[in-house]
């Protein structure tokens, strides 16, 4: 499997606000990661389930906390640890002082990302694809 470090990392943006998919969507290409979208957590969890079934997973998945009348990325996340125990989560939410956002690890996640700051500030973004690229 030499051919793997070509094929840029692949991340799965999952929110239900069309502004933030586009500022996380561009903002992650232009760090050389490939995006796939999907606007609530079934959708996120049926996208995951057949990129990992297919052998082309993501290196991670960056889910929104709350999704109004929707699945949020707390459940979201319980479903894709039960498909891949490896799966990369990234809770994302305006709300800090979310009890899922300050205690992120207990509920499954790799990390936490604050809207919509992290998309914009240039330090984090480095870290991010730091550690993305740093698993490999």
């Amino acid at each position: 499997m030499g051919n793997e470090n070509q094929r840029p990392p692949k991340v799965l943006v999952m929110d239900d606000d069309e502004m933030v998919r586009f500022v996380a969507g561009e903002t992650l290409k232009r760090y050389g990661f490939e995006v796939e979208f999907a606007n609530d957590g079934a959708q996120a969890v049926e996208v995951y389930r057949e990129r990992h079934e297919a052998g082309a997973p993501f290196a991670a998945v960056i889910l929104d906390l709350n999704i109004p009348g929707g699945m949020g990325g707390q459940e979201a996340m319980k479903r894709l640890l039960e498909i891949d125990p490896a799966a990369k989560g990234y809770v994302s939410s305006g709300r800090t002082d979310d009890p899922v956002m300050m205690n992120y690890q207990a509920f499954g996640f790799s990390g936490t990302i604050e809207k919509p700051y992290f998309y914009l500030n240039k330090q984090l973004m480095e870290e991010f694809s730091t550690t993305l690229r740093g698993t490999e």
